[in-house]
């Protein structure tokens, strides 16, 4: 069996890649998968690391923005578009996949569409409840449209094979112990604080998260493992060493992206975050209490609707970008870390909501796809 996967740019695309992926290699450990990506994105740095073969094309998104930068570039964009196309085609004719799956990214477009051409099956995973431009265009003529959520399936074309599998997780969420966790990390019996905001970082959860972690260092009754992203890592280090915090002392530990989030998030007590669509399978999967900061900057304001699916299973407290400075965030910390019980009761409330069998419901898509 010969799986081409093509996704990328973000965590979110990324992850559930190599979570379909480790669930082929369960069922036929002799299956061949290759991942297609962007040149210089950071599935070049995670695909690698577990242990696939990645080919790699230059291309981007297009700009919304009519501005004489924004069709400039657009104009760079086309370009890469129409040289995509080839490369695209070369690579399927070299690897002859039975089957090309897209879990989201610029490159899904150039490479699922040539698949199509070629008579390969396509199958598409959409991780959010308002499917993705790459994902519309694509889907009328794909063999299945898997989708996390049945509300997903009224933003695609008519005629589209949908099937709700719900979002396919790496076996820690689900698996981690707790214990082992901390005692891997080096942690002691304090609380333990998970804060990130993505994999390419959040400007205001960083600049929250500086005077939280100042005060933190301060008092000393919490730890921290905290990830700015790739876009906050030096304006963060940067105002943290000015303030004298350490990035990696005394129970503070400061990174640029977190690899090994399974781990991370079995050990937390309290998890801060975004509202992507992985990241709330992700807390439910493990079962942690959340902080909730959605993102007012993406389409129909949908991270908002899935916080509330959270909060309302009173699993998890949403605090507004608008409302959000080191204050408030600190006193949201504060007040659910001074209590173990509201944590115990939030994290199993968000346990109740996890949906177990994601990626054994893609595995029995693919295989009914390619028989």
């Amino acid at each position: 069996m010969r799986v081409l996967m093509a996704g990328g740019g973000t965590a979110g695309h990324i992850n559930p890649a190599l979570a379909i992926a480790a669930k082929i290699k369960r069922e036929i450990p002799d299956a061949e998968i290759l991942f297609v990506g962007v040149e210089g994105r950071m599935e070049t740095r995670l695909v690698p690391a577990a242990g696939y073969p990645i080919k790699t094309m230059d291309v981007r998104g297009f700009s919304r923005k009519l501005t004489p930068s924004g069709i400039w570039y657009n104009i760079g964009a086309a370009r890469r578009a129409l040289a995509a196309g080839p490369v695209s085609r070369r690579i399927l004719k070299e690897f002859k996949p039975d089957v090309a799956i897209g879990t989201g990214g610029y490159v899904c477009g150039p490479v699922l569409r040539q698949a199509q051409k070629m008579g390969i099956p396509v199958i598409l995973h959409e991780s959010n409840a308002l499917p993705g431009v790459t994902t519309k265009m694509l889907a009328k003529k794909a063999a299945a449209v898997l989708i996390a959520d049945q509300a997903a399936a009224k933003h695609l074309p008519d005629g589209c094979h949908t099937i709700v599998t719900g979002n396919p997780l790496r076996e820690g969420f689900f698996t981690m112990d707790k214990a082992t966790a901390r005692k891997e990390l080096g942690l002691d019996s304090r609380p333990l604080v998970l804060s990130y905001g993505g994999s390419l970082g959040a400007a205001r959860i960083n600049e929250a998260m500086v005077g939280v972690l100042e005060r933190s260092a301060a008092e000393g009754h919490l730890q921290h493992i905290h990830a700015t992203g790739s876009g906050g890592w030096e304006s963060v280090s940067r105002a943290l060493t000015e303030k004298g915090v350490p990035l990696d002392k005394g129970g503070i530990s400061v990174r640029e992206y977190i690899d090994d989030m399974p781990r991370c998030m079995a050990a937390a007590d309290l998890v801060i975050c975004r509202c992507g669509a992985m990241t709330m399978s992700e807390l439910p999967a493990a079962g942690k209490a959340a902080v909730l900061i959605p993102s007012p900057y993406v389409a129909e304001n949908h991270q908002h609707y899935n916080a509330m699916a959270l909060v309302e299973k009173d699993a998890a407290l949403c605090l507004e970008e608008k409302d959000l400075n080191a204050d408030s965030l600190w006193e949201a910390i504060s007040q659910l870390t001074a209590s173990p019980e509201t944590l115990k009761k939030m994290g199993e409330n968000a346990r109740a909501a996890a949906i177990f069998d994601a990626d054994e419901r893609i595995w029995q898509a693919i295989r009914s796809v390619i028989g």
